[in-house]
């Protein structure tokens, strides 16, 4: 094989990006954290794919672009995976392979149900949770920084079902019944229930954009009208940036023609 992309992957929007670059016949590797994210590529023609799953450390990805042969990094990561646009940008500049992020588009809409936080800090040193009954639909990692905050709030939580979240979760002092372990995405129907069911009076999410469910959320804020505090997403300073589909084939295609295979 001459040459390679790169896909950082795991995302929905990975898996429609990864479907593009299969469709141009472009050798493609696209590395994944767990099994489960693996099935988000199985429909997609092998011949020009290939899914590593494992995480990958910063001081693994030199080795891993030589390897491969990689000559385009494509990073479609999780909005909130700071930590790994920031080594595929280091190791980009380091090896002179060409980088684009393609970032799913964020929600912009006026509502009075919204606060927008620039912060997980900024929510957790303010008081905004104060006595509320909070749903919280951050992922599991950022749970243990509510501990402080199981006193002083009713706190619930909606997790990935794995064990780990679910491990996470109850050292964070969540107890079982405020826990709910649901693959998304979850339909308009089921989270309006879920907020009902639990008296929930505040809703904090990440601005995962309409495939990671802020859509959804928004809407159902917006009928139940109970606030919904959106963290925005880290600011870090891309070399480039798109969130177009088709700017983003373009990019792979003006790197790395078509070649036969994946072999």
């Amino acid at each position: 094989m001459v040459g390679c992309i790169w896909l950082i992957g795991g995302t929905t929007e990975s898996q429609t990006l990864a479907s593009a670059i299969a469709s141009h016949h472009l050798p493609c590797i696209v590395t994944v954290t767990t099994e489960a994210a693996k099935l988000l590529y199985s429909a997609i023609d092998q011949t020009y794919l290939k899914v590593r799953v494992g995480k990958l450390l910063p001081n693994q990805m030199p080795k891993f672009c030589q390897m491969h042969q990689v000559i385009v990094i494509l990073d479609a990561s999780h909005p909130y995976a700071l930590e790994v646009s920031q080594a595929a940008i280091a190791v980009s500049r380091l090896a002179n392979i060409p980088y684009l992020r393609y970032e799913r588009p964020n929600i912009i809409s006026a509502s009075p149900q919204i606060i927008q936080l620039d912060s997980f800090n900024t929510l957790l040193t303010g008081q905004y949770l104060v006595g509320q009954r909070v749903l919280l639909t951050v992922g599991s990692q950022i749970l243990p920084q509510f501990i402080n905050w199981q006193t002083r709030a009713i706190l619930f939580t909606r997790i990935l079902p794995t064990l780990e979240a679910l491990q996470i979760a109850l050292e964070s002092g969540f107890t079982s019944e405020r826990i709910l372990a649901l693959r998304p995405p979850v339909g308009k129907q089921l989270e309006l229930a879920l907020w009902q069911k639990w008296r929930i009076n505040l809703v904090v999410t990440k601005a995962s954009g309409r495939v990671g469910g802020e859509a959804t959320k928004r809407e159902v804020a917006h009928q139940l009208n109970i606030p919904l505090i959106v963290i925005e997403r880290p600011k870090l300073a891309y070399p480039q940036l798109t969130d177009d589909i088709q700017v983003a084939t373009n990019f792979c295609l003006q790197h790395l023609p078509k070649r036969a295979s994946y072999s």
